[in-house]
Formats: structure tokens, sequence, C-alpha cells
């Protein structure tokens, strides 16, 4: 026996180019109902998401860390322009300033005015990096209030000298310290 598709291309009631396309539409269907039962058979467990989540979340963190110190460095650059871009000339200085810079002391020339000013708290002592080793500049007090914004480290802490009251009982009230002495 032959196959009804012969039979009907035999009668003349159907060509080769309409066999071909219905064979061809039977496999297409054929393949999507596969494909459809094998998504089925293939759908995650708990378990299976579970190992993708973590690493998910790892990456997550991972790439959260990289933009947090991506972040931090564009920070840091600016800081270090404003205090190069406003650092004070201190060519002049001849008078050593004392500081205090993570427990070490430090010390700086300056001139009579700077000295003065920084007691005062109108100047502020920066710090950064060159390519030199790390370098001490003079910039105004504004310009180190934008500096403590980015990064607070590179600003030196500088105490200011308080004209505090006198008391009345002090022994030593009548004897002033000496220049040199005077940091």
């Amino acid at each position: 026996m032959s196959s009804l598709q012969e039979q009907l291309l035999k009668a003349g009631l159907v060509d080769e180019k309409k066999l071909a396309r219905a064979k061809q539409e039977k496999n297409r269907q054929a393949s999507q109902a596969r494909k459809k039962r094998g998504k089925k058979d293939q759908q995650p467990d708990a378990s299976r998401k579970r190992p993708e989540n973590k690493k998910a979340e790892r990456d997550r963190e991972l790439n959260r860390q990289r933009q947090q110190a991506a972040r931090q460095k564009e920070l840091a650059a600016q800081a270090t322009q404003l205090i190069v871009d406003n650092k004070l000339e201190r060519a002049q200085g001849e008078q050593p300033y004392g500081f205090v810079y993570k427990r070490k002391v430090k010390k700086i020339y300056v001139t009579e005015a700077q000295k003065k000013q920084l007691a005062g708290g109108q100047l502020a002592i920066a710090t950064y990096v060159a390519s030199d080793g790390r370098r001490f500049e003079l910039v105004p007090k504004a310009v180190a209030d934008k500096i403590l914004e980015r990064d607070e480290s590179f600003v030196v802490p500088v105490e200011q000298s308080a004209d505090t009251g006198r008391d009345e009982n002090d022994p030593y009230a009548g004897y002033e310290v000496p220049d040199d002495l005077i940091w």
C-alpha cells in the first residue's frame, strides 16, 4: 500500500510543492512541541536557583565595592587638585611652625603673618602625596572646608590658640612663656 500523500499525488489533487510545504509544517510543529516539553523538564528548582542567586549577590557586592573605591579615588583626586590650585606661597617663610600629623611632630616654615593666620583659624594645613613624597601646604579656611567635604584625611587638624580667661589663682600668671618654647 502506498501512503495517502502518494495517492493524492497520483490522482492529481496535489502537486510536489504542496506536499513539501505540508511536510515542512508538520516537522516544524513537532519541533516546537519537543521544545515546549524540554522547557517544562528543565524548570529550575529551588536548589538550582540558590547558587545563581548567591553568585549574583556576590557580583553585586563586588560591583558596589568597585564603584565605592572609584568614588573615593575621584574625591581624593579632587582634594589634591584643590590643594595644588589654592596653596599659599611659603618661600619667604622663615619661622618654623610645628604641628602633629599622625602622632608625629612635623614642621613647616611660614611667615609671621601666616603664623598668626594659622593661629587665628583663617588658614589651614593640607597634605597630599606628590611625586617626591608627602607635602604639606597652607590653604585658606574656605578651601579647607571644601577639602573636608571630599576627604577629611587631607586636612591636618590644627589647634586654634584660644584666649582663655586667666585664672586669678594661677601661681604662674606673671610668667610669660618664652618664644623659643612655642612651636
